[in-house]
């Protein structure tokens, strides 16, 4: 059990730093995967995290694969989608779900060409895959500040953005707050697949978001606990998707990818709220 569980954590540095960073990374994102879900942005995430591409990019190209210019590019990138996004939503006929699909496709076409113009097909892979495995001291100090900066903002703005999943109509008429909390959490949004980037990439960042708060959605029903029990999927995920990876020679991230959507699979049937349980009372009524 110890070679099993314990010993490549305990052998080898670089799955420590992994272990660490993706721990991190679960903590941060899982809260701010079921708000994503909770206000029926659950693509958004998705959306956001190829918006981050052209920015990366352009750090690639001018520093190549350095963390701070392709985090930096990354997240000027994704704020600008996200302002866009928001302020066609506000000022003009179109919803926020189609500016943002259409500024996505952008960034992801024009992200692709700026890697393949200068980078091989292996820079492309880093980019839109990540390598968990590689993270260094300086990434595990910006996955930690987000994480805390992440913390911080959720505390200060929890009544607030449990009021706008509720109704961000209501909520917007009676407090000012309504438009500065959609706003920071869109930034929080960003932030969290920047973060993500480093050790997922672009393509699978929004996973390690998005899985583990739904598969919380079919165990409880309180935002607080969900947000608790998405970060503790998260968690589980990266350790089980890392050990997968260790013993089958499998690619990191979609090992943990993997490992969260099996646990989202598993809670879909056997939750409390998932389909068995939604199918035995009819069964029962039946045959009654």
């Amino acid at each position: 059990m110890y070679d099993l569980l314990i010993a490549p954590f305990a052998d080898y540095a670089f799955m420590q730093r992994a272990l660490i960073g993706s721990m991190l990374l679960a903590l941060s994102s899982g809260p701010v995967g079921v708000f994503l879900m909770l206000r029926r942005m659950s693509l958004t995430g998705d959306a956001m995290s190829h918006a981050l591409l052209p920015g990366a990019a352009i750090g690639f190209l001018l520093y190549g694969l350095k963390i701070v210019p392709m985090t930096i590019g990354g997240l000027i990138a994704g704020l600008l989608v996200a302002l866009l996004a928001g302020a066609v939503s506000r000022f003009t006929v179109q919803r926020e779900d189609a500016s943002m699909a259409a500024f996505y496709l952008i960034s992801l076409a024009l992200g692709v060409l700026l890697v393949s113009w200068r980078g091989s097909s292996v820079d492309l892979m880093h980019v839109l895959f990540g390598t968990v495995l590689a993270l260094d001291g300086a990434a595990l100090t910006l996955i930690g500040t987000i994480c805390a900066i992440t913390l911080v903002l959720l505390a200060l703005f929890w009544r607030g953005l449990v009021a706008e999943c509720l109704d961000p109509l209501f909520f917007r008429s009676v407090s000012r707050m309504g438009t500065l909390a959609h706003f920071v959490f869109l930034g929080l949004v960003v932030l969290n697949l920047v973060a993500g980037f480093q050790a997922l990439g672009t393509l699978l960042s929004v996973g390690l978001m998005m899985l583990p708060a739904a598969a919380a959605r079919f165990w409880l029903n309180r935002v607080g606990p969900m947000c608790a029990l998405a970060c503790g999927i998260g968690m589980l995920s990266c350790a089980a998707g890392m050990l997968l990876s260790y013993h089958a020679s499998l690619p990191s991230g979609p090992a943990i990818i993997l490992s969260a959507g099996g646990i989202y699979l598993l809670s879909m049937l056997a939750g409390p709220r998932g389909m068995l349980s939604s199918l035995l009372p009819a069964s029962r009524h039946r045959t009654a």
